[in-house]
């Protein structure tokens, strides 16, 4: 199976932007019932109930319901609950960025940023989705005191935004609270917000092309265009699209290519072309949409939960498993996935959308979702608050430990609010041709208008994704006749179909849309069984290595997980997670054993004890992989892997469930086509770092002392201090010499050539200076290199006096 078989659309994704359809012939039935399948809806008219795209957008075949028409219920509704009562939901207690009476979103002479923002999309949402009284009450607060700060030319919060950015406007944090007032509007028909929007866009139709290019707005303005539209379609005002031609034209580049490489940039940023196409009706720029993605996947998504590697920016040769996303990723993701269903009526972002609410989010806080991590990985054996220095992160701070992480990871605990809320309100979508689409799946109700204006509601039972079955009854005051959109994940080949108690032949070909006809009479039923088979996914451009897969579940190795409480409080704890049983398996195994956990679906199935379903299968362990220094999981290597051990059978549950886990599995193996798994001949260690240990010998020999575009080590923000780094080796090593590239970023940083250096090597427990070195040099842009009288040992120290004031760094330590 391809690396992202069963999601990858892009084969096909130039018939798609062309607008064809793939449709089935309609089965006609004596009871008036019509049931198609489609690849894709298309809309090419303008129509729906829903305030659809005015002319000369282009019509979309979906569109987005009020907040508050869906709600949820089962394990969904708990995880919205959870999130009310904690980290989202209560956050204002303990963030500094969120007191109403200091915060500069409400009173402009003071302080702020994207916090707020971020915060007050998720939670206001939530709000909507949950009908708390208490947030609903808080929503409203927030967004009247910011309303009340717009001036007459249009800018609204903190005054010092106005010229931030080279003197210029920073219009960024604005966009996620645009977001939070349409949301608003939507919900309550407030009559102040469209005016407010208006008066925002005028200002920003007023600044030279220069302003849209600027630090984070730069990336993200396809945020601004999505509420330009939706307001153009509330008030028809020509100059909204010429702002937005104005936007497309002056911010990064995303038609030619991915312009960054900050993984939440491009998760919120891939889209743009598409979004823009809208507009401009071009097919090149949707499919410049589906290129970013498989741009970005193909090289650093090689593994299961559907994000990608991006701790904080992509980095060439970090793609492996062990690799993290970041939570503001996921969500961001995530929200990117559900306005492209939208907009395009394919179900791929779908299936995408659902693999990253059921594989990668849950894992990203805590089960009680009382404290939060910055970076979730696919394998990860160990969740501590320690700096990663082995290259795994590119930040040199901690963040894997749950935390509150008002401070120490900032944008992700204010901004991760609106993963599930967002979630739930788009499981039923309204459709151009006045129906209604069951887009993605959980336990929930929507009510909704149809045809002529007739309000219906659906009651969604199943308990998906941890079962095959869709039930759906339809109550309505009177017999109407509208179309029911019902998606077919790309992994289903064979769906099942019932309406009113009598089975209907449905013929597809992979993902799409079936789509049942009929006048809907008050408790009409229907049933959707959606056929999941346990399959693995081989991953051949990392390593060959294996993911087991359950329909839209991926499974990880069970590992004992031991919590610990390292501070915070009863409401808001802090936790590092360790493992209490082994962890380094190869999978023996093709074919899993599916195992149902007996009894009702737990409140909350992602938690190792509350998984209802898990897989057995037989694995052998492999005895050099192990974890680096600092406890993280080593970089996969190529499959089959020669393994001796016995076989044994293990436990896989949901990845979702697993905050401790391994997703991609070496293959175990035997015989002359099995490699060898190999330990690392050295470890380095360090006084003090800041950056990658792995810099210090990957090989990647920069372009200068200043070059910023490789990893590199550092002893920052020690100034003036002697610091040290060595090398330690497995074996007892012969060493005559070594070569030094000095990091220094004069002119932009601390960072110099330190004042002096010497090397010294390990003789039994006794440090000792090298004999005769040919010279010390810390020369730039060049290597120093040094010989010295062989010597025989296991460690290899490098000692460097700092300039007073001053650190320093190395780019490359080559010891032959």
């Amino acid at each position: 199976m391809e690396q992202i078989g069963r999601r990858t659309f892009l084969a096909t994704a130039a018939a798609l932007a062309a607008g064809g359809t793939g449709v089935a012939q309609a089965q006609a039935d004596p009871d008036g019932t019509r049931v198609r399948f489609v690849k894709r809806p298309a809309a090419a008219t303008g129509g729906g109930l829903y305030t659809p795209n005015r002319a000369p957008l282009s019509p979309t075949p979906f569109l987005k319901l009020p907040p508050g028409a869906v709600k949820a219920r089962g394990w969904l509704a708990h995880q919205l609950r959870l999130q009310l009562d904690g980290l989202c939901g209560r956050y204002d207690e303990i963030s500094d960025f969120l007191v109403y009476d200091t915060c500069g979103w409400v009173h402009p002479d003071r302080g702020a940023w994207e916090e707020l923002p971020y915060w007050l999309r998720g939670y206001g949402d939530l709000a909507y989705v949950t009908g708390d009284a208490t947030a609903l009450a808080k929503t409203e607060r927030w967004l009247a005191g910011i309303v009340a700060t717009q001036q007459p030319d249009g800018w609204f919060g903190p005054a010092r935004l106005r010229t931030s950015l080279e003197g210029g406007p920073d219009f960024w944090p604005g966009m996620p609270l645009l977001s939070a007032f349409r949301s608003w509007y939507e919900y309550s028909g407030d009559d102040r917000v469209l005016p407010f929007m208006t008066g925002y866009f005028r200002l920003q139709a007023s600044q030279p092309p220069e302003v849209f290019n600027r630090s984070w707005g730069a990336f993200r303005w396809g945020d601004n265009i999505d509420s330009v539209y939706w307001l153009y379609n509330r008030t028809g005002e020509p100059w909204l699209l010429d702002l937005v031609r104005k936007m497309h034209s002056g911010s990064a580049d995303y038609v030619s290519g991915l312009p960054t490489r900050h993984n939440v940039n491009i998760a919120q940023g891939f889209r743009e072309p598409l979004q823009y196409g809208l507009l401009a009706g071009d097919p090149a720029l949707a499919l410049a949409t589906y290129r970013n993605y498989d741009t970005v996947m193909g090289q650093f998504g090689q593994f299961a939960g559907g994000g990608f590697a991006g701790d904080e920016n992509t980095r060439d040769g970090f793609d492996d498993p062990r690799q993290g996303f970041e939570t503001c990723g996921i969500v961001e993701f995530m929200h990117s996935f559900e306005m492209l269903t939208r907009f395009t009526g394919d179900p791929v972002w779908a299936d995408r959308c659902e693999e990253l609410a059921f594989n990668s989010m849950p894992a990203a806080f805590d089960p009680e979702q009382r404290s939060i991590h910055y970076i979730t990985s696919a394998n990860s054996v160990q969740l501590d608050r320690t700096a990663k220095l082995y290259g795994q992160f590119q930040n040199g701070f901690a963040m894997e430990a749950y935390l509150p992480g008002v401070h120490n990871y900032r944008c992700c605990p204010h901004n991760y609010g609106m993963g599930w809320p967002y979630y739930a309100e788009e499981l039923w979508l309204a459709t151009h041709d006045r129906g209604l689409a069951a887009s993605m799946y959980a336990a929930s109700t929507v009510t909704a208008r149809v045809a002529g204006g007739h309000e219906v509601t659906i009651d969604h039972r199943t308990d998906y994704p941890f079962e095959e079955t869709i039930r759906l009854t339809v109550s309505t005051a009177r017999p109407v006749a509208f179309p029911l959109y019902l998606r077919v994940p790309g992994w289903c080949r064979r769906p099942e179909l019932r309406v009113a108690g009598r089975a209907r032949p449905v013929a597809t070909d992979g993902g799409g849309y079936v789509v049942v006809e009929r006048e809907w009479r008050d408790g009409d039923r229907v049933e959707l069984r959606l056929p999941m088979r346990t399959a693995l996914r081989t991953w051949t451009r990392n390593h060959g290595s294996v993911s087991v897969d359950h329909g839209p579940l991926t499974f990880s190795l069970a590992i004992g997980e031991s919590w610990r409480r390292t501070g915070g409080t009863d409401t808001f704890p802090e936790y590092e997670v360790f493992p209490e049983t082994a962890w380094n398996y190869a999978l023996d195994d093709r074919h899993p054993r599916l195992v149902r956990r007996r009894g009702p679906l737990p409140a909350n199935p992602f938690t190792p004890a509350t998984a209802p379903l898990e897989l057995r299968a037989g694995a052998r362990k492999l005895g050099n992989w192990q974890a680096d220094p600092q406890g993280v999981v080593r970089e996969l290597q190529d499959s089959p892997a020669r393994t001796d051990g016995p076989r044994e059978e293990v436990r896989l549950i949901p990845m979702g469930a697993a905050r401790l886990r391994i997703t991609s599995f070496p293959v175990a193996g035997r015989g002359p086509g099995a490699h060898e798994w190999t330990l690392p001949a050295f470890e380095a260690t360090a006084s003090h770092a800041e950056g990658s240990f792995l810099a210090l010998y990957d090989g990647r020999w920069p372009s200068s002392s200043a070059d910023h575009g490789i990893p590199r080590f550092t002893w920052w923000d020690h100034l003036g201090t002697e610091e040290w780094v060595q090398y330690d080796y497995r074996e007892p090593r012969p060493l005559t010499g070594c070569g030094v590239y000095w990091f220094d970023d004069t002119g932009i940083g601390r960072c110099r050539v330190p004042a002096s250096w010497e090397l010294r090597w390990l003789d039994g427990d006794q440090w000792r200076p090298v004999g005769s070195p040919s010279g010390y040099g810390v020369a730039r842009d060049t290597v120093n290199r040094v010989t010295f009288s062989p010597v025989t040992t296991r460690s290899l120290r490098l000692v460097a006096r700092l300039q007073p004031g001053f650190s320093a760094g190395i780019l490359e330590w080559e010891v032959p």
